[in-house]
């Protein structure tokens, strides 16, 4: 029962805690733990959520550092 709790445990204390900063590091740092708690719910459906959060970290990683405030904005950051 506790392995299966993980996963989404995990995934949704990321989603809690992450937000867009200013920065160009800290957008980065908040996109990748977006993109790995999402993509470890898409590879856990899919079979294997370490390739999935792997992935989904850094596609987060990369939208989140070549992107400004201005293009997308999820609030503040506890990075800032």
């Amino acid at each position: 029962m506790r392995n299966k709790l993980i996963f989404p445990v995990i995934a949704v204390s990321l989603l809690a805690l992450s937000a867009c900063g200013n920065s160009p590091g800290c957008r980065a740092v908040t996109g990748a733990g977006i993109g790995a708690a999402g993509g470890a719910v898409l590879g856990a459906i899919g079979g294997n959520p370490l390739l999935g959060a792997a992935a989904g970290a850094v596609a987060g990683g990369a939208v989140g550092g070549l992107t400004s405030p201005n293009q997308i904005n999820a609030g503040p950051a506890p990075c800032n």
